[in-house]
């Protein structure tokens, strides 16, 4: 049975043909930052707030940069989680992720095994999504201790991708690294929705409305940016990236 959460959002992309999702990271920003990049998100027309980073945050700043978003916007907020450290019982959701190409099975069940009592916990909903990171991989692949399927191996990634959603995953994420010099590209993107049925997130590198399009175009369901966010003019950037993927709508 769907959450309320994830029903929202197969909703919104069944009426807009692919959404946005802003990501914040608790890590870099205080609270009342982490309300005005929601607001200026929501206002531009994102879905929902994900909140994670790649590293450690304490549990207290975790739960405060969570209740000032929901405090300042009404749309759903999701836990992006690098560890059980990620859990915060203030928020909406919480992608139950795997990391598909980890060569260590912490992350690919054990931070699992011991978050999902809490998830219980709290009341959390759990979204269940199959993780692979590509290209780059950033710190999310040291961190993770992933083998990135390089961006010239599209083949690859879809086969992790089709892997996840005969595991039962409801999303596959394609993640190039927080960062990345360049975004997943469309030939990756449109291989992977080729063989996969269930929606995909796309996320990594995206800094412009062109590259949402070219995501969106070749398949993407939902596109996250988080970097962009921390910029002066990021609520301009938003604004021309969301553009970018309504422009992708028949």
């Amino acid at each position: 049975m769907l959450g309320r959460v994830e029903k929202y959002l197969l909703e919104r992309i069944r009426a807009s043909g692919a959404i946005h999702i802003t990501l914040v990271d608790p890590e870099k920003v205080m609270p009342p930052q982490a309300a005005l990049i929601a607001e200026n998100s929501k206002s531009s027309g994102t879905s929902a707030i994900m909140i994670g980073g790649s590293t450690f945050v304490s549990q207290a700043h975790l739960d405060a940069v969570v209740k000032a978003i929901k405090r300042a916007v009404r749309i759903p907020t999701i836990l992006f989680p690098n560890n059980v450290t990620g859990i915060s019982r203030y928020a909406d959701a919480i992608w139950f992720m795997s990391l598909l190409n980890s060569v260590d099975p912490y992350f690919l069940i054990g931070a699992q095994i011991l978050g999902a009592p809490l998830v219980k916990k709290y009341g959390l909903e759990p979204i269940s999504m199959g993780y692979v990171i590509v290209g780059e991989g950033g710190t999310a692949g040291i961190i993770g201790k992933a083998l990135p399927v390089p961006y010239s191996k599209p083949e690859l990634a879809a086969a992790h991708a089709l892997a996840g959603q005969y595991l039962g995953m409801h999303f596959i994420y394609l993640e190039g690294g927080s960062g990345a010099k360049h975004p997943v590209p469309p030939e990756m993107v449109r291989t992977v929705k080729s063989l996969i049925n269930v929606p995909l997130i796309v996320g990594g590198g995206i800094k412009t409305k062109e590259q949402a399009l070219a995501a969106v175009s070749a398949g993407a369901d939902i596109i996250i940016t988080g970097n962009i966010t921390e910029d002066a003019d990021a609520k301009q950037k938003v604004s021309d990236i969301i553009s970018g993927i309504k422009s992708s709508k028949p």
